[in-house]
């Protein structure tokens, strides 16, 4: 297969330093110090990390009869091969009329698929499932309020920890947006286009949680898994529909996607705030990486300071949420720890 490398992808990534032409058609590597900058090799470390201590996670809840987080895992991966080729290659689905250049990568250590897929990406799909999914369920939602509620609740802890990451990337040139793109990439929130926001950054990952809870009962699992990564772009189309109908008059697409979005942090944080807590203990996974996730997010933000691109008044919003959701979750573990203290000795 032809890649194409037009006038837009080749402004694009000479923005941010290469040129799309001098590309490995199946993988490439490079020295972490050979990346435009530091924040490169640490996000690097920071997902692939995450992915694995993900991976660690459930196979114990697994070996612990609970299929979920396993399955998760790797149906976002399905999830992964399904949406981003189209993104990367619209040539290749006849989409390039359609939606034309979106946006490219930078160079990072690894990278696949003429230089359009970054190793951390793939990493970062199970990663931030496991992050959302498992600090709701951590605070009980799912066993109290059911898979529907549930997977609402994570679409607004989806968006408080992923925003972080999504409007400060084209401040370090993590990657960057086409800006002659305004079919997909406007409106847009600073550089950040609105429909990636609400779309990407919270129905997807909902919407596969929900799927995956629904399916990863009894029975065969890696069909479960498949059908769940194959209907999850399904939602979100569906969830694009609104929007869609003003399509050409930005303002208007602008107030759309601006009140789902209020609908997802408005309904998800009334779920969280409501639920009364479980006394279910917090899995290490819990306990520890969503903190740290948000530290060195915390750390990207300083560095980049004056922020020229991502919108800091939202990051700060998100930031907040972020902050409050690690404060149910940490209420959660003291007060289990706390009924385990109470307990009576046996024997």
């Amino acid at each position: 297969m032809s890649v194409d490398c037009g006038s837009a992808a080749e402004a694009v990534t000479r923005g941010l330093g290469f040129d799309c032409q001098d590309v490995s058609p199946v993988v490439s590597v490079r020295f972490p110090w050979q990346l435009t900058n530091w924040t490169m090799p640490l996000l690097e470390v920071l997902v692939i990390g995450g992915a694995i201590f993900a991976l660690v996670h459930a196979v114990r809840r697994y070996r612990d009869g609970d299929r979920v987080n396993l399955a998760l895992w790797f149906a976002s991966l399905v999830y992964l091969l399904v949406t981003e080729p189209p993104l990367y290659f619209p040539e290749w689905f006849g989409l390039d009329q359609i939606y034309g250049f979106i946006f490219a990568h930078n160079r990072f250590t690894v990278q696949f698929m003429w230089d359009r897929l970054p190793l951390y990406i793939v990493a970062f799909y199970p990663m931030f499932t496991q992050l959302a999914y498992e600090t709701v369920r951590s605070l009980g939602v799912f066993r109290r309020r059911g898979p529907l509620l549930g997977s609402v609740a994570v679409a607004f802890v989806c968006q408080v920890f992923y925003e972080v990451f999504d409007q400060i990337g084209p401040q370090l040139r993590w990657w960057a947006w086409n800006p002659g793109n305004v079919i997909v990439n406007q409106p847009a929130l600073a550089s950040v286009p609105m429909t990636s926001m609400l779309l990407f950054a919270s129905v997807s990952i909902a919407a596969l949680t929900y799927l995956v809870v629904r399916l990863a009962g009894n029975g065969r699992l890696v069909p479960r898994i498949l059908l769940a990564g194959v209907l999850t772009p399904l939602a979100m189309a569906i969830a694009g529909i609104p929007s869609s109908l003003f399509r050409g008059n930005v303002t208007a697409q602008a107030w759309v996607l601006g009140v789902e979005l209020a609908a997802v942090w408005l309904a998800g944080g009334w779920i969280i705030a409501t639920t009364p807590r479980s006394a279910e203990p917090v899995s290490a996974f819990a306990r520890f990486y969503p903190a740290v996730y948000l530290g060195v997010m915390a750390l990207f933000w300083l560095s980049a300071l004056p922020v020229d691109h991502g919108s800091g008044l939202y990051a700060l919003a998100c930031f907040v949420g972020a902050g409050l959701v690690l404060a149910a979750l940490y209420r959660v573990r003291s007060r289990g720890t706390c009924r385990r203290l109470r307990q009576p000795a046996r024997g």
